[in-house]
C-alpha cells in the first residue's frame, strides 16, 4: 500500500525547472553527473583492450572464453546493481544513491587491479558492475529531474556519449600501459585500472554541490525542502544570467505526498496503463545491449585473432571507435530535440542495423583489413552510440516520477540480461571457433534485433521532445 506522509498541496515546481535558461548550475549537474560516464568508458576500454594480454601464460592465461565470460558476469552484477540501487534511489532520494553508487564502482575497478585469478578477477568485476549500474538509475533519474524539458534530449544523449571520451583515453592509454618496453605485462594493465579508480575520488566532491531533484521531494511530502532546493536554485540561475527570470507557465499540480509504492502499483502502471511504452522500452534496451555487448566486449579478440594485431597495440584501434561513438551523439543529439524523437531513433538504429549487414558480410568474405574493419565500425556505431543512448532517454522519460530509477533499472536489466549478458559469451565462443561465417551470422541476428527495434519505435514511439516530464507521464502523486 502507498503510504501517505502529508495533506494534498499545490505546487510549480516542474514548471519552474523547465523554464530555467542554460546556466552555470546545468554544467555542474552535467559534469558532476555525467562524469561518470567518462570514467566508467576508461575502465571498460581497459579491460577490452587488456584481452589479449590476459590469455597470455605469464600474465593470468585466460581463454577467450573466459574472457567473454568475465564480461558476462561484469554485466550481471549491473543487472543486480541496476535493481537493487535503482529501487533504494526512489525510496531514499536521488542525492543519496549516487554518492553510495560511484563509492561500489570506485571500490571494485580498484579492486580489479589486485586480481589474482579467474575468480577474484570475476568477483571484483561483478561489483564494478553492480555499481555502475546503480549509476545508471540514479543518474538518469537526477539528470531528467534538473535539466529543462527544451534542453533534455541532447543533454541526456551527449552525458552517455561522453562514456566514449573515456573510451578514448582508455585505449590511448593502452599504448604506454601494455607497451612490454615501458612496463611489464602483468603490471601495466593493473596499473590502469588503479588510476581510473583513483581519479574519480574527484567526483565526490563536485556531487557535494548538486542538489536533491525537487520533484523527488515534492512527491514524498517534504514540501518545504524542495521550495527551499528550487529557490536556491533560481538564485544560482539568476545570479549566472544576470537577468531575472520568467514566470513560470501553466496550472499547478496537486500533489498527494506519498513516500513509497508497492511493487504491486509498479507493475500495474508499467504493464497495464504503460504496456506499450513497456515493450517499446524493452525492445530498445535488448537490441542495443546485444549489439554493444556483442561487439565492444569482444573487439580486441577480433583484432587479435584474425588480424594479428599485437595484443598491445588494440588500444591504437579502439580510439577512433571511441571517437566515433562519441560524435554520434554529440553531433545528433540536439536533433533528438528538434526534428522529434520518434524519426531519430528510426533512423539511427535503422542506419546501424543495416551498416552492420555491410560490415558483417564483408569481414566473412575476407574483405577487410584490421583498418577498414576499425573504420567500418567506426561509421557503424557513430549511428549506433546515439541509438543506444535514445533508449535510456526513452526509459527514463517515459514513466511516472515516482517509479522513475526503478523503471530506468527493470528495462536497463532486463535488457542486459536478455541481449547483452549473453553477448559477450556468445561472441567470445563464436571468435574462439575461427570460423568468419559463424560470426558473421552472429552480427546478423544483432542487426535483426536493431531493425526490429526500430520498427517498433516507428509504432510505439513516443511524441517527448521538448515536454515537461509530467505532460509525458502524470505523476502517480497526483491520483
Amino acid at each position: 500500500m502507498a503510504e501517505h506522509s502529508s495533506s494534498a498541496f499545490e505546487t510549480l515546481i516542474p514548471a519552474r525547472l523547465d523554464r530555467l535558461p542554460w546556466s552555470r548550475f546545468h554544467w555542474l549537474i552535467v559534469w558532476a553527473l555525467g562524469i561518470t560516464w567518462v570514467l566508467d568508458g576508461l575502465e571498460v576500454t581497459l579491460k577490452g583492450a587488456i584481452s589479449g594480454v590476459l590469455q597470455e601464460p605469464q600474465v593470468m592465461n585466460f581463454s577467450a572464453a573466459q574472457i567473454g565470460f568475465i564480461a558476462s558476469v561484469y554485466l550481471s552484477g549491473a543487472v543486480i546493481g541496476a535493481l537493487f540501487f535503482g529501487y533504494l534511489t526512489d525510496r531514499q532520494g536521488r542525492k543519496k544513491l549516487f554518492f553510495i553508487t560511484l563509492a561500489v564502482y570506485l571500490g571494485g575497478t580498484l579492486l580489479t587491479a589486485f586480481s589474482w585469478n579467474l575468480w577474484s578477477f570475476c568477483l571484483f568485476r561483478f561489483i564494478t558492475g553492480s555499481g555502475i549500474g546503480g549509476e545508471y538509475s540514479a543518474i538518469s533519474s537526477a539528470v531528467d529531474e534538473l535539466i529543462p524539458a527544451v534542453y533534455r534530449g541532447r543533454v541526456e544523449l551527449i552525458i552517455n556519449g561522453s562514456y566514449w571520451i573515456g573510451a578514448a583515453v582508455g585505449a590511448a592509454s593502452t599504448i604506454v600501459l601494455l607497451d612490454p618496453r615501458i612496463l611489464p605485462p602483468w603490471l601495466g594493465w593493473r596499473i590502469g585500472f588503479g588510476i581510473g579508480a583513483l581519479l574519480g575520488l574527484f567526483i565526490l566532491l563536485l556531487r557535494r554541490h548538486v542538489p536533491e531533484s525537487p520533484r523527488w521531494l515534492m512527491t514524498h511530502g517534504r514540501e518545504a525542502e524542495a521550495e527551499q532546493v528550487i529557490a536556491s536554485i533560481e538564485r544560482r540561475v539568476e545570479k549566472n544570467c544576470g537577468e531575472s527570470l520568467a514566470a513560470p507557465q501553466g496550472l499547478p499540480l496537486v500533489i498527494h505526498p506519498r513516500k513509497s509504492f508497492g511493487f504491486g502499483v509498479v507493475a500495474k502502471t508499467m504493464f497495464s496503463k504503460y504496456r506499450a511504452r513497456s515493450f517499446l522500452s524493452l525492445s530498445l534496451m535488448i537490441s542495443q545491449a546485444f549489439l554493444y555487448n556483442a561487439v565492444f566486449f569482444t573487439y580486441a579478440l577480433i583484432l587479435t585473432r584474425f588480424y594479428r594485431v599485437a595484443p598491445g597495440r588494440t588500444g591504437i584501434y579502439l580510439l577512433p571507435f571511441a571517437l566515433g561513438n562519441f560524435f554520434g551523439p554529440l553531433l545528433l543529439g540536439r536533433f533528438f530535440d528538434t526534428v522529434g524523437r520518434r524519426q531519430m531513433i528510426c533512423a539511427t538504429y535503422g542506419l546501424s542495423a543495416a551498416l552492420l549487414v555491410f560490415t558483417g558480410w564483408a569481414f566473412s568474405a575476407g574483405y577487410l583489413s584490421s583498418t577498414t574493419q576499425t573504420a567500418l565500425w567506426t561509421v557503424i556505431f557513430f549511428f549506433a552510440s546515439a541509438a543506444a543512448s535514445s533508449a535510456y532517454l526513452t526509459v527514463s522519460e517515459i514513466f511516472p516520477l515516482e517509479i522513475r530509477a526503478l523503471a530506468i533499472a527493470f528495462f536497463y536489466s532486463l535488457g542486459t540480461a536478455a541481449g547483452g549478458i549473453v553477448a559477450p559469451w556468445l561472441f567470445g565462443s563464436l571468435i574462439g571457433s575461427g570460423s568468419r561465417e559463424k560470426i558473421f551470422y552472429g552480427y546478423l541476428a544483432a542487426a535483426i534485433l536493431m531493425f526490429a527495434a526500430s520498427l517498433i519505435e516507428m509504432l510505439f514511439g513516443v511524441k517527448a521532445e521538448r515536454a515537461s516530464l509530467e505532460q509525458l507521464a502524470s505523476p502517480l502523486s497526483l491520483e
